[in-house]
């Protein structure tokens, strides 16, 4: 009984520190992208440099990264050559910025609830990539599934009440290059072996992100920051919303690598519905039920993907114990032979 008890006990604190994890990253994606909708948005902070904003990100979390790996040495830097960092890290640096650019420049343009809306049409764009990377294998069932997804989407920009097209476009932009991003992890990070945590990766990207926005913002918003001098630095509103975005970095580690990348699509979900909820009841956008509709079997379609993706992994691991099972008793079976050969051997002399 005690030490059922013990176990029910430490199951409740694994579930009751999921739980945290999962309500920390809720609370601070949610901030993040109501806090970049705040600043960028023209009614109400109203500073629309999404570039600007993205470099200010990119300085404190990559100053932090420096601090906690160089100076401070509580993060183990990985071993990386030039060659590696300039045929992998970079790329992927590259994607990042443009990723980050798009999606922070959409928020000017839409509202948040159909943002978060058009974010549903991630897995089509990373299983579709895949597919054209060969690290999918194409299979009908699954490209049926993302159209249902993608129908779904559909739908839900049909019922936008406030329908920008090039919002649109620089949302579907943000998303296409987030997914090539992902699918390249993989293929040039993953493959090779090197595994990067948040702030690892912020040591080695984010250096690389600001170099690459550096390029757009010199052409497009410095020469209208130039001629803006009603502005100045605002040190409360701008740390606060890196210091959010530097955490939200920590709180994705904590998420993964407490609990699983499922949880974390999961999690996302969650979050979509409660800010599509925040959006409608607190900055008082305009949600229509056509809009609904097409979310709804938009997440059903993401729901159903992301089920199947956890049954192929625990069958694939059904699959390795099973084979390491096989493993151990031919094992035995040899040692035994061996054995019994040694014995006769033995009777013979």
């Amino acid at each position: 009984m005690g030490k059922g008890g013990a176990l029910s006990e430490s199951v409740v604190k694994k579930i009751l520190l999921s739980y945290t994890y999962v309500g920390i990253w809720i609370f601070l994606s949610f901030t993040v992208i109501v806090y970049n909708k705040y600043i960028l948005d023209k009614k109400m902070y109203g500073w629309p440099f999404p570039i600007s904003l993205t470099m200010i990100h990119m300085t404190f979390c990559a100053s932090i990264a420096f601090l906690l790996v160089r100076v401070l040495r509580l993060v183990e830097p990985v071993a990386m050559s030039r060659e590696v960092y300039l045929s992998s890290v970079v790329p992927i640096g590259a994607l990042y910025s443009l990723s980050l650019w798009l999606s922070n420049s959409a928020y000017i343009y839409l509202s948040v609830s159909f943002i978060q809306m058009l974010k549903a049409l991630m897995p089509v764009a990373v299983y579709s990539i895949g597919v054209g990377f060969k690290k999918e294998s194409f299979k009908s069932e699954i490209m049926a599934n993302m159209l249902s997804i993608s129908v779904g989407v559909a739908i839900a920009a049909y019922g936008e009440a406030r329908f920008d097209s090039w919002g649109v476009f620089l949302q579907l932009g943000a998303v296409a290059f987030e997914a090539t991003r992902l699918v390249m992890i993989q293929i040039l990070l993953t493959s090779k072996g090197i595994t990067l945590n948040p702030i690892t990766s912020l040591y080695y990207v984010a250096p690389c992100c600001l170099v690459f926005l550096s390029i757009p913002w010199i052409f497009v918003e410095y020469p209208v920051l130039k001629e803006s001098s009603s502005f100045h630095f605002d040190f409360v509103i701008f740390g606060t919303n890196s210091l959010c975005a530097f955490a939200l970095n920590l709180a994705v580690f904590l998420l993964v690598g407490k609990t699983s990348a499922l949880t974390m699509n999961v999690a996302g979900v969650v979050k979509d519905w409660l800010l599509i909820a925040f959006s409608w009841s607190v900055i008082k956008d305009t949600v229509t039920p056509i809009n609904l509709f097409g979310y709804f079997l938009a997440f059903l379609g993401v729901a159903y993907y992301n089920h199947s993706k956890l049954q192929a992994l625990k069958a694939k691991e059904a699959q390795k114990k099973s084979a390491q099972a096989d493993e151990e008793a031919g094992r035995l079976l040899e040692e035994r032979e061996g054995e019994s050969v040694g014995k006769r051997s033995e009777s013979h002399d």
